[in-house]
This record gives structure tokens, C-alpha cells and sequence, in this order.
């Protein structure tokens, strides 16, 4: 009962207020350093090691969908197939030109191999060879354009079974048997998941801190899935963008993460979370700060037991029931823990310790009649 009473008399104040005890005490404690976790979270996009999207080099209708959405392939896996009667028969034309040539080049050559003994025994005279000779590198030069049409006409029939460049995991298939695709088109996607790399930003400031002590200085990175569960596997910062966003001012940074169980899809979203540790924080309770338009303050109190409004700033990452002030507080400095809403500019006080406030109150709590005690509930 007093220890509920004790903490009606300390909110009585409200906003750190403090119980009546008839004087001007106050508790006051000196600015020490301890140790303290702390963390800063920067929004992520998850992408794999190589995303290769799948288009098609030829416009024709899909015959066949040979992989499923999820599927695991490996590099040179036919994953679509394009109807391809008409470059078929544009092979089997091809074909048919390159045996016309080769047989016109076996007939040119025969006849350029008489004309070569009839000018030896000099029945021909030079002209009737070299007509020969010409005729001859003629047709061999339209079998070689032959035969390249015949390898482009293949080339083009290939292009109808769209295979996948790399391995890794099938993405979505937007399209069914049946319909017409052309090179504008993204048949799928196919992602390397074996591991992962998760892409933030952060501040410009932060970059050249980061670039003065080298990405080797990171420690190893979380994740925090949309679930707001952790990823089981840790990361590592493993890349930097050389360029700033003109628009955000920010930097481009990479961590890779291992995902041997594939829990991880390319084109997820999570909160990268890179631990720091500071050995000489100051860390003071919320309850004894004051926040006016975004402005933080306390209660400092000098050599004449007056006390200072002054502003502080702290850490924007704080567990809920401390901060950590980063700047307007130094070792040595005191500060008021309670009872600030009584306090003004300047006031003079008599400081004395958290421990005989908290007995103070404990010694009201025990003198007060039970109509003060419902009174106080009440309040």
C-alpha cells in the first residue's frame, strides 16, 4: 500500500512532478558515463546476388511454359518455348540454298580445273582461265553468304526456346500458352538467392564517416523482417555507392546476407539494424527532461544551488525509458531527477539525494490521514 501510495505522491505533479513536503528540496545527481548498446535502423530493400530478367529475342505465341513460379533452374535451362514453324522453315530454306551453292561450287571448280590443264597444254588462252578461276571464287563466296543466312536462320530458331542465362529461382510468369510476346515483353525473372543483398541508404555525414574508417570497421548487420521478427543469420556491409543522391542526399550501401534456407525473396522489404556500443554514455531518465516544440531541456544546477533550464540533445534511438545525450551535458554536470514542473529559471534549492527523496516520500506517505490518502488516489 505505501508503495502505491509512494508513486501517487511522485505523479501527483504530473510530467515528473513531486509530493508536497513543505520545503525546497529537490533531487539532484551528478552526470556519470556508463555503458550502453545502442542501435541505428535505416529502411532496406532485399534483392539477390544477380536478378537476370527473361525476354524474349522473337516475336511469336508461347507453346510451352516449362517451369513453375518458385522453381529452382540451372544456367541453360529452357524455361519457355516460342512457336517456331516459321523459323523452321526459314532453316529449311537456308538449307536448301547452301546445297545449291555447294553444288554450284563443285561444278565451278571442275570446270576451273579443266580450264588449269587445257591453258597448260595451251588450248585456252589466259582469258578463257582466268573466267574459269573467277567463276570458281564467285560461287564459293555465295556459299559462304549461304551458308550464313543457314546460321542466322538457326540462330533466330534458337531464340524461340528462351533459356535461362544463370541459375536461381524463377520469379512470376505474367504470361499463359498461348500468348503473343515479343522482345518488349518480360516473360520472368530469374534471381540468385544463395545470397542476398540487402540495399540502404544513409546520411552523407554518415558516409564519410564510414568511408574515413572503411567498411571493414561495420560490425556485422541485422535484419529486421516485415514481421518485425530477425533474420537468424547476420550480415555483412560489403559495398558503398562512390555517388550521393542529389535528391535525398544520401549514400548508397550493400550488406550481404547468407539465405541457405531461401527465406529471403528478392524484392523484399526489412530495417537493416547496425549495432554500436558506446563506453561513455550519458544516459539520464526520461522523466526528468522537458520537450518544448522538439526542443529537449533539463534542470542543470550550478556551484549556488540555482538551477539552469538547458537545452540537450540526444540520441534518436532510445529504449522508451532513457536517452542518451549526445551534446548540453558533460561529466561532472548536475541535474534535477523529479519535480521538475515545480522548478523555474534560476530558482534556488536544496539538493539532496534520489535516496532521501524517496524517503521523504515514504515518510509522507506513512503521516498522511486516510482522507489525504483519498484525496491523493483521487488526484
Amino acid at each position: 500500500m505505501i508503495a502505491a501510495l509512494a508513486a501517487t505522491l511522485v505523479s501527483c505533479g504530473g510530467g515528473g512532478g513531486r509530493p508536497t513536503f513543505g520545503d525546497n528540496e529537490f533531487p539532484v545527481v551528478t552526470v556519470g558515463t556508463s555503458s550502453a548498446d545502442m542501435q541505428t535502423t535505416y529502411p532496406a530493400t532485399i534483392k539477390g546476388v544477380q536478378d537476370v530478367e527473361i525476354r524474349p529475342k522473337v516475336q511469336g505465341f508461347l507453346v510451352q511454359i516449362n517451369v513453375k513460379e518458385g522453381q529452382t533452374v540451372s544456367a541453360g535451362q529452357t524455361l519457355f518455348v516460342i512457336d517456331n514453324e516459321t523459323y523452321q522453315a526459314q532453316v529449311r530454306q537456308a538449307q536448301a540454298s547452301v546445297n545449291t551453292a555447294q553444288q554450284q561450287v563443285n561444278t565451278a571448280k571442275l570446270t576451273y580445273e579443266n580450264a588449269q590443264q587445257l591453258h597448260a597444254n595451251k588450248v585456252i588462252g589466259d582469258y578463257e582461265m582466268q573466267t574459269s578461276q573467277n567463276s570458281f571464287e564467285s560461287a564459293k563466296a555465295q556459299l559462304a553468304q549461304a551458308q550464313a543466312s543457314l546460321a542466322n536462320a538457326k540462330e533466330m530458331l534458337s531464340f524461340c526456346y528462351v533459356k535461362s542465362p544463370a541459375a536461381g529461382v524463377v520469379g512470376t510468369l505474367p504470361y499463359k500458352k498461348g500468348a503473343l510476346v515479343s522482345a518488349s515483353n518480360s516473360l520472368t525473372t530469374v534471381s540468385n538467392i544463395s545470397s542476398m543483398e540487402v540495399y540502404f541508404s544513409v546520411s552523407e555525414k554518415e558516409a564519410m564517416f564510414i568511408s574515413q574508417q572503411g567498411l571493414s570497421s561495420l560490425p556485422d548487420v541485422k535484419l529486421q523482417l516485415t514481421d518485425g521478427s530477425i533474420y537468424a543469420h547476420e550480415g555483412k556491409v560489403t559495398k558503398m555507392s562512390g555517388v550521393i543522391d542529389a535528391t535525398t542526399g544520401s549514400v548508397q550501401l550493400i550488406a550481404s546476407f547468407p539465405n541457405a534456407e531461401k527465406q529471403l525473396k528478392s524484392g523484399g522489404s526489412g530495417n537493416i539494424i547496425i549495432p554500436r556500443m558506446n563506453t561513455n554514455a550519458i544516459i539520464i531518465p526520461q522523466a526528468c527532461v522537458s520537450e518544448v516544440q522538439n526542443k529537449k531541456f533539463v534542470y542543470t544546477l550550478d556551484k549556488d544551488n540555482k538551477v539552469k533550464y538547458t537545452e540537450i540533445k540526444v540520441d534518436p534511438q532510445n529504449d522508451g525509458n532513457n536517452y542518451i545525450v549526445t551534446e548540453g551535458l558533460k561529466t561532472g554536470d548536475k541535474y534535477i531527477t523529479n519535480g521538475i514542473t515545480k522548478l523555474s529559471d534560476g530558482m534556488e534549492i536544496v539538493p539532496i539525494t534520489p535516496d532521501r527523496y524517496q524517503q521523504k516520500i515514504d515518510e509522507q506517505a506513512k503521516a498522511m490521514s486516510a482522507g489525504d490518502i483519498v484525496g491523493a488516489m483521487k488526484k
